[in-house]
């Protein structure tokens, strides 16, 4: 298969693709032609099917989908030009070769958390932790889920690499400052974003969900961490109210939608990893996505800034 990357204009093409957008218009003639967006985990690539006939399957929004066609150059961007679509049926592809994914090793990421969880010495708070990330359901939603739905770690695993990257730096903060209670960083910084698997849908759809919109990752976080507490004999009160503190002021200032600032040092240092990975992933992903001979990279939004590299 060819991949999008790889793509070249006035090239005949026959490969399969996962179908990030569709839209049915109409031309000034008033016929029917169809706009899509093709993605596999190299890229996308915007799609033209000007004519409706017999080989055009019908297909949906997030199928993965056996496309031929010409790839063509318009308005200095490639274009797809769409002869023949049909739906692949399930089970005769890998979702992971369409979705973009972490460039690190999966498994040494999931012996980091397990270390993590292990350098635990409170035994409340370790059972918490594995009774949360053991559970098979959770655990394998965990190395799945994306981190966000378009601000950093977006893809594949992306919540497992930002969560490890997190607790890292959590863990070096703890080392340097006095009067830190070490457990409680590292499961909040475990914890701080478990509420996501809720938040955002699966992919390859990876969008919010209805319990995402109405009550958001903070406060599922927290209600996960008062459900398995509940079933833990003896959990203490104080720390399930200090762990949920940690969840819900992670995102730091009322601004960000935060429902209570950092009121511990703790729960400080879980907001500064934290805001640390988010923002340093966000220059990392400019910077793979730019020539690298290009000094400047562009101005990103959410910082408020046009990024400069340093060659």
């Amino acid at each position: 298969m060819v991949t999008i990357s790889a793509l070249k204009p006035q090239e005949t093409v026959k490969g399969t693709y996962l179908c990030k957008y569709k839209q049915i218009l109409k031309n000034k003639n008033g016929k029917d032609y169809c706009t899509i967006r093709l993605q596999d985990c190299t890229g996308t690539i915007d799609g033209k099917i000007w004519s409706m006939h017999s080989g055009i399957m019908p297909f949906d929004v997030d199928d993965v989908v056996e496309v031929e066609g010409e790839v063509i150059l318009y308005q200095e961007n490639l274009q797809f030009n769409v002869s023949t679509i049909k739906k692949v049926e399930e089970g005769q592809y890998n979702l992971k070769d369409y979705l973009p994914h972490t460039k690190k090793d999966i498994n040494q990421l999931e012996t980091d958390l397990l270390a993590m969880i292990d350098c635990v010495e409170d035994n409340y708070i370790k059972n918490l932790l594995e009774s949360i990330f053991c559970e098979e359901s959770i655990y394998e939603r965990f190395i799945q889920h994306s981190a966000a739905k378009s601000v950093h770690h977006a893809y594949l695993s992306g919540l497992l690499e930002h969560t490890v990257t997190v607790t890292k730096i959590g863990m070096k903060m703890a080392d340097l400052y006095n009067h830190v209670k070490k457990d409680y960083v590292i499961a909040g910084c475990l914890l701080h974003d478990i509420g996501k698997l809720y938040e955002l849908t699966p992919f390859p759809k990876n969008d919010y969900s209805d319990e995402g919109q109405l009550i958001g990752h903070l406060v599922m976080g927290a209600e996960i961490i008062h459900d398995k507490a509940r079933k833990i004999q003896g959990f203490p009160r104080e720390t399930e109210i200090l762990l949920k503190h940690i969840i819900i002021s992670h995102h730091g200032e009322y601004e960000y939608a935060s429902p209570k600032r950092p009121k511990c040092i703790e729960a400080m240092i879980v907001h500064l990893a934290d805001y640390s990975d988010s923002k340093l992933k966000m220059l990392e992903e400019m910077f793979q996505t730019v020539p690298i001979e290009d000094e400047y990279i562009g101005y990103n939004k959410i910082l408020g800034r046009n990024i400069r590299q340093i060659k």
